[in-house]
């Protein structure tokens, strides 16, 4: 479910050609605290697990609720904009996206040719036929261990090198931090494979996820885009307050009030 919700978000954020890509941390993100050792698992075996916890995160996932905040500045020419939009997002499996937008200020043109776009593609992208060419598995990808670390008072974490086996927008290049217990993705700093638009001269995301009672679900993303003309674009997009309904659990929901990571 992670892998999959992160690809459609990404597939939404390349209609930001005009506006832009984000803040990429260095292949030790998240893990200053943390000691390298020895792998207790191969890359392959990382994946299998990856790709069978996914599809039983995503066969489970019957409902999910969340407040997002979506918050844009661009500076350049031909002049700085800013805004921001706070939206209710509502998800029912198998691919039903639903978007209630609860307040909006700022730049007219951000919001209808950047915010409102965004929602609509991400609609799209949840669809199976798009979503197939998307998830994160060996039909759309190859993989290589590039480090195991172990914080000082977490789980284990295992970093994979992603490549896309196609050039498209919609799939990524970069790395993806791996959960050692859950085997859900936890964080992703990637680029697109091919870029987005001629106008984007660089693009790179960071997506942060946190654990909402069995389902790892997107907490932060962050880009900043740098355009051929000379601007630069910062999207941020914060999740928070979710409710998710399990289906091994379809009598209970859980809610969790979530706050978004420091910035």
């Amino acid at each position: 479910m992670t892998a999959a919700w992160t690809i459609r978000t990404w597939a939404a954020l390349t209609l930001l050609a005009f506006f832009t890509t984000p803040n990429l941390r260095g292949a030790d993100s998240g893990v200053s605290s943390s000691t390298k050792v020895s792998a207790p698992l191969s890359a392959d075996q990382v994946v299998d697990n990856l790709v069978r916890k996914n599809q039983e995160r995503a066969q489970a996932l019957l409902h999910s609720e969340a407040t997002r905040v979506y918050h844009l500045t661009y500076t350049g020419f031909p002049g700085d904009r800013q805004a921001e939009m706070t939206v209710d997002a509502i998800y029912d499996r198998p691919s039903s996206k639903q978007f209630k937008v609860v307040s909006a200020s700022g730049s007219k043109l951000i919001l209808n040719r950047v915010f409102q776009k965004l929602l609509e593609s991400e609609k799209e992208a949840a669809q199976p036929e798009m979503s197939a060419k998307t998830l994160l598995n060996r039909d759309n990808y190859t993989f290589a261990l590039v480090a195991y670390y172990v914080p000082t008072n977490g789980v284990g974490q295992y970093v994979l090198r992603v490549e896309p086996k196609s050039r498209s927008k919609y799939v990524y290049r970069g790395q993806v931090w791996v959960d050692g217990t859950d085997f859900a993705v936890t964080q992703i700093e990637a680029e697109p494979a091919e870029n987005p638009s001629f106008w984007t001269k660089k693009s790179e995301i960071h997506h942060e996820y946190e654990k909402v009672q069995d389902f790892w679900l997107p907490a932060k993303n962050e880009s900043v885009s740098y355009i051929r003309l000379g601007g630069r674009a910062t999207l941020t997009i914060e999740y928070k307050d979710y409710r998710v309904v399990d289906a091994r659990h379809p009598g209970t929901a859980a809610a969790q009030k979530s706050q978004a990571p420091n910035q």
